[in-house]
């Protein structure tokens, strides 16, 4: 059959998608996208995977791909992430027969992405990617789409969806925020953005940015004019979320459970999967938030996720009329419901911090940490604080080392010279000396050597003091003898 293109390539195959499921890393593993497909997801996307390992390891493929192939996972879009065309064409010409569309990943803004160069780090590499899309296009059997994210400019970013759509790109899903927006400083996805690059091209577009409920994604396709919109952490947090409701956590994760039953995925991802659903509730239960984390078996999370359901049961039977939910949640902790990721200025006025941008740190203020106390350590310090209750982590009382004679670096406590192991080293060589501080001996070693070579020769061997006292001839001895 001739390949579609556009329009009718979304119409047809996709089947005219509105309620996607992005691709997420070791998250929309088959298990999920079925289950986000009961509850009113229309298209689901693989996690990314790397083009380069698919290409080599026949395990990778089979673990991430060929293994999963199920009639109903479809349709499907399979995400790579690439910077060669040819890798890219040959990891694709391996997967085209088990997805309906080929994705390369353009939007990825993790440090990951940026040491292995791909994803949203390839945006300023026009020529790159218009030899990708325009090799996989002539080469695959199914369409090749791309994922994005936007540039701080409208323009560019206009410039840049009409360079990948010329190339030969069929659907666009653009991501309404720059690669630096991430983590705490994502702030909030730019539809106009979004609208301006749909205006521009003629080819499909998804949005994704800003999806935490049902209306946010008709509110989406109102106000930019995308054909479909594309959700990942809401997703993530309330599979039922392109149904329109909020249904209560437990029944999401036992419904889960059991797809794992059947599809097994590994553990990490379905702890990873009941972190998300049960966010809100592990605030409240702390212990079975180590127990989740702890646990080693399918069996160990199912026992938890009962437990958890258990305490939630018990809490509403308790409930008092007109009770309403506490930490300014919209619903009771135990319904689904979007999390809300606080900026920088609210995580730092969370953690106590003065608020100022410039001293502000990811976490926690670094002035809390040097306080030493242990509800504002970082998790790591509180573990050695477990280990040694005496452990302080104030600057003010670590110890000052004494500095190098020589380069200014902490010197040895016992070196002979007051110097730095590599300052000693040099010093000790050049003048046959010995640091027991440092564990170097050349003059033990030269005298050690003099006096086997004499013993050899019938000779009684000199005292030996210093390298002046040494015969010119004996040079290259103690070369070896500092070697060893």
């Amino acid at each position: 059959m001739p390949k579609l293109r556009g329009e009718a390539f979304w119409r047809e195959t996709l089947r005219s998608a509105h309620y996607v499921v992005a691709p997420m890393v070791d998250q929309s593993e088959l298990a999920w996208r079925l289950l986000s497909r009961r509850h009113g997801a229309q298209l689901c996307y693989t996690p990314m995977l790397h083009a380069q390992v698919f290409l080599r390891d026949a395990n990778y493929r089979r673990e991430n791909l060929y293994g999963e192939a199920c009639p109903e996972d479809r349709p499907l879009i399979v995400q790579f992430c690439a910077n060669d065309p040819e890798v890219f064409v040959q990891a694709a010409l391996l997967a085209q027969d088990y997805c309906d569309a080929i994705d390369l990943n353009l939007g990825c803004p993790q440090m990951i992405a940026k040491r292995g160069h791909y994803g949203a780090f390839l945006q300023e590499e026009w020529d790159l990617l218009q030899r990708m899309i325009l090799l996989a296009n002539e080469k695959l059997s199914v369409p090749i789409t791309c994922k994005i994210r936007v540039f701080p400019d409208i323009d560019k970013t206009v410039k840049y969806a009409q360079m990948l759509e010329k190339a030969g790109c069929q659907l666009l899903t653009v991501h309404g925020r720059t690669k630096e927006q991430k983590g705490p400083l994502a702030g909030v996805a730019s539809w106009e953005h979004i609208q301006a690059v749909r205006k521009a091209v003629n080819i499909p577009v998804f949005a994704n940015g800003n999806i935490q409920c049902l209306s946010d994604v008709e509110e989406c396709i109102r106000k930019t004019g995308v054909h479909g919109v594309m959700s990942a952490e809401g997703n993530l947090h309330n599979p039922a979320l392109f149904e329109g409701r909020n249904p209560l956590v437990w029944e999401m994760a036992e419904e889960y459970l059991e797809i794992v039953q059947k599809y097994p995925c590994p553990l990490s991802y379905v702890r990873a999967h009941l972190f998300k659903l049960w966010h809100h509730t592990l605030q409240v239960y702390q212990q079975l938030r180590e127990e989740l984390a702890k646990v080693k078996t399918l069996q160990g999370i199912v026992d938890v996720n009962r437990e958890l359901k258990l305490r939630c049961q018990e809490e509403i039977a308790n409930q008092k009329e007109g009770e309403k939910p506490k930490e300014g949640l919209p619903f009771f902790h135990w319904i689904c419901q979007p999390y809300i990721r606080p900026g920088p200025k609210e995580r730092c006025r969370e953690n106590g911090a003065s608020g100022t941008e410039k001293g502000v740190r990811g976490k926690r203020a670094l002035e809390e940490e040097e306080d030493g106390s242990s509800e504002l350590l970082s998790k790591n310090k509180q573990k050695k604080k477990l280990r040694n209750p005496n452990k302080s982590f104030d600057p003010s009382l670590k110890p000052k080392y004494a500095k190098c004679d020589q380069c200014g670096n902490p010197k040895g406590n016992k070196c002979v010279f007051n110097m730095c192991r590599g300052c000693c080293k040099k010093r000790a060589f050049k003048e046959t000396a010995d640091c027991p501080g440092h564990g170097l001996l050349f003059k033990t070693k030269y005298e050690k050597s003099l006096s086997w070579q004499h013993s050899q020769r019938g000779i009684q061997p000199p005292e030996i003091s210093q390298r002046g006292d040494a015969e010119v001839g004996e040079t290259a001895m103690l070369r070896e003898a500092g070697d060893s």
